[in-house]
């Protein structure tokens, strides 16, 4: 029998290799056909007496990646239709569905012949919980093999089985700690653990994974075998007396109890395993259906999963435009910025020339380069041929005309527009025809800087987070007179050094700088209003926020607030800003002479290391303190979250942000505004406009007109629309279709 996504070939063992190469996918995934064919392979290769065991592979350099993004969205749609018609029994149906993958493995596990998993690279979700089926694991040592249960990081958690085979393998803590941060393990952690029996070469991992058969490999899963003790002894014993009790705990200081499928997994360990392995399963299937109904998990897979793949894989790029395959490009610029723009582009295989005012300058570009590499080197991310082989791409330079090749050029140079006026003129005098020249400007508007240009439709913005090697998100600026080509190119380029790009039309601080700055804003109104600055970081992490809006003026510098408050004043008039931000900031710069962590003194002290960083005591000083009994965490909270959303509603209705995945994608990439709510939009869809309406309503009669809803969520309201509804990213392809 023939395979669309497999091959079958039988040694004169009797041992069958099954090969998954999915055709015209860089990476197999689990499709409903996928399901379908592997259930056909475990048929067949049980009726053939011939064959004496199976070794499942990837004819790709990954394994799997897990569940395909159709398959996910069909999960969603099916529901959604199903309690459209049928409410009664929606759930009922969902359980059955979410099913088929558990019985499927189970399947494969009881088949009665061995299976090998031979992993040769990534394994993730899935394709692990398959593997976990398996009777025998086998993985290469190669540096790619990363294996995990990534699952919670989009809003669910492991529901084909792998709750209870991962804790079944490994002691109730490290399983534990696995799946609820999603964390990757290597071959050789995954070995210690007991999820993989063998770790060897790649040129053995086939080899290696039929001598597993041939040694006599058992086809029975220690579960299902008499005696099984699950490691560590189980539920009832003084150890777990001590995990389980403070398991909770630890999840909820680490998630505020903000995510379903966090919890879950600990409800689904504790609970499976004090019954029998199929009972088990059952309860993990529940589970798995009652958190796929959660407003967080649907919201989480559609950011995180979804659209985050769809926008890498160039869901705005413009039709009909030709793929740029860029060789050389240039950064002008050799500041950090500059300098670490170039390294992640020449780690992605580009030529780079790396401009500044005077050798000594570019090549300090050059040196930062070397630190971000010999880094990489340190924790095993790189080897040092690589690390060499990056550093040789990138050629340090003081004269423009080194330019005269790049088919793009990006300046990251001092946030001043006659200096990046300057800069502008001078490369467009050795810029090639049809280059695409793009400004790493993070507050100045692109149509303006584009005055400078003799060619304004060939000049884009391209915006990035430091720092740039490990923020995964970009900015896509339009300006007024930008080309589709431009576009195009700057998301090729995006693309290819692998970050999500968002692609926003022109604006002071465009889209992610003008939501920060509001909260950070709040966090002004809070000191102002006598908030303990410590309620101010806590409410704000509990809410969902990574790092408290103090915590993060801090990191992008105090004496910066202060220059973008006084730039906005003088462009926008006094009436612009608040005169007691000004104030504030103004104190805590030119008198307090506290500028943030690059000083070691902003909103915290940073003393050396290790010890850690503490608010600094005096803060407390400048406004009267109210007592924290007085306070409600749940209205802080609300007004963290509810003054971005507004930001991000108000992009929308500026026409800044055309495309509600980007505000949502570009809310969580760009400063990690509270995943589980999927984002700045679909925080609002998920509670209903209506309802996000009256809470702004009630929290500007108490905190100020900057809570007033707009005018479009007042008319999204009205309506009972909602982002995704309204501004439709799909409605293209749907009347194509």
């Amino acid at each position: 029998m023939s395979y669309t996504n497999f091959t079958v070939a039988t040694d004169a063992d009797g041992i069958a290799l099954v090969t998954w190469d999915m055709p015209g996918k860089s990476m197999n995934v689990f499709t409903t056909e996928v399901m379908e064919e592997l259930n056909a392979i475990v048929d067949a290769t049980v009726a053939d007496s011939a064959v004496k065991g199976v070794v499942i592979t990837s004819g790709k350099s990954t394994f799997s990646g897990g569940a395909d993004l159709s398959m996910i969205k069909a999960m969603f749609t099916f529901y959604n239709d199903e309690k459209a018609a049928n409410p009664d029994t929606a759930a009922q149906k969902l359980f059955d569905l979410v099913g088929r993958m558990t019985g499927l493995f189970r399947k494969l596990e009881t088949c009665g012949k061995p299976w090998v998993s031979a992993i040769n690279g990534t394994c993730m979700g899935g394709a692990l919980e398959m593997s976990l089926a398996c009777h025998g694991r086998v993985a290469s040592n190669a540096k790619s093999v990363k294996i995990a249960l990534p699952e919670v990081k989009v809003g669910i958690f492991p529901g084909a089985g792998g709750t209870q085979r991962v804790a079944r393998l490994a002691d109730a803590q490290s399983a534990l700690q696995m799946m609820t941060t999603g964390q990757s393990l290597s071959a050789s952690r995954a070995k210690a653990m007991n999820l993989v029996h063998q770790v060897v070469e790649p040129d053995q991992l086939i080899p290696a994974a039929k001598q597993m058969i041939k040694d006599g490999l058992k086809p029975v899963a220690p579960w299902d075998e008499k005696g099984f003790k699950v490691p560590g002894g189980g539920i009832w014993t003084p150890a777990s007396a001590q995990l389980w009790p403070a398991a909770p705990a630890i999840l909820r200081r680490e998630t505020a109890g903000n995510y379903p499928g966090a919890l879950a997994i600990l409800k689904c360990v504790y609970e499976g395993l004090q019954v029998p392995f199929d009972t088990a399963l059952k309860i993990e299937q529940r589970y798995f259906t009652q958190v796929l109904q959660t407003t967080e998990a649907f919201s989480m897979i559609r950011s995180l999963f979804i659209s985050m793949q769809e926008l890498g894989k160039g869901a705005r790029r413009p039709a009909g435009q030709p793929k740029t395959e860029l060789k050389r490009i240039g950064v002008v610029g050799a500041g950090f910025m500059g300098a670490s723009i170039a390294y992640v582009s020449a780690a992605a295989g580009l030529e780079v020339t790396l401009i500044d005012r005077d050798m000594d300058a570019a090549n300090k570009g050059k040196a930062t380069g070397e630190g971000l590499a010999k880094d990489s080197v340190g924790k095993g991310r790189l080897t040092q041929d690589e690390a060499v082989a990056i550093l040789a791409r990138i050629t340090p330079s003081a004269d423009y005309a080194d330019l005269k090749d790049a088919s793009l050029v990006i300046e990251a140079v001092f946030e001043d527009r006659d200096v990046k006026k300057a800069v502008i003129e001078a490369v467009e005098e050795v810029l090639p025809e049809g280059a695409i020249f793009a400004s790493n400007t993070s507050t100045l508007p692109i149509s303006g800087l584009a005055k400078n240009s003799k060619r304004p439709a060939d000049f884009i913005g391209i915006h990035f987070f430091s720092p740039v090697e490990k923020m995964m998100l970009t900015e896509v600026i339009l300006g007024k007179e930008t080309g589709d080509k431009a576009l195009a190119v700057a998301l090729d380029y995006v693309a290819a050094i692998k970050k999500t790009p968002i692609v926003v039309n022109d604006t002071r601080g465009f889209f992610v700088n003008r939501c920060v700055l509001r909260y950070m804003s709040e966090s002004y109104d809070m000191l102002i209003e006598g908030v303990p600055p410590a309620m101010i970081e806590n409410a704000a992490k509990m809410a969902g926020m990574p790092v408290g809006p103090l915590a993060l003026n801090d990191e992008v510098a105090i004496d910066l607030s202060l220059k973008i408050l006084k730039a906005t004043a003088a462009d926008l008039g006094d009436k612009a800003i608040d005169p007691r931000h000004m104030e504030l900031v103004s104190r805590m710069v030119e008198k307090e002479g506290r500028f943030g962590r690059k000083n070691s003194k902003g909103f915290y002290d940073y003393p050396p290391k290790p010890a850690k960083k503490s608010l600094w005591p005096e803060l407390k000083t400048f406004y009267p303190q109210k007592k924290a009994d007085d306070l409600d965490i749940e209205v802080l909270k609300q007004r963290f979250l509810v003054t971005i959303a507004l930001e991000a509603a108000r992009t929308v209705e500026e026409g800044i942000v055309t495309d509600p995945r980007e505000a949502d994608v570009g809310s969580i990439l760009g400063f990690g505004f509270a995943p589980y709510t999927g984002g700045a939009l679909s925080y609002i869809d998920g509670m209903g406009a209506k309802a996000f309406v009256e809470l702004a309503e009630k929290l500007a009669a108490s905190y100020g007109p900057h809570f007033k809803p707009t005018p479009l969520l007042k008319d999204m309201a009205a309506k009972g629309e909602t982002f995704y509804g309204r501004f439709d990213p799909y409605r293209g392809e749907k009347e194509a279709a």
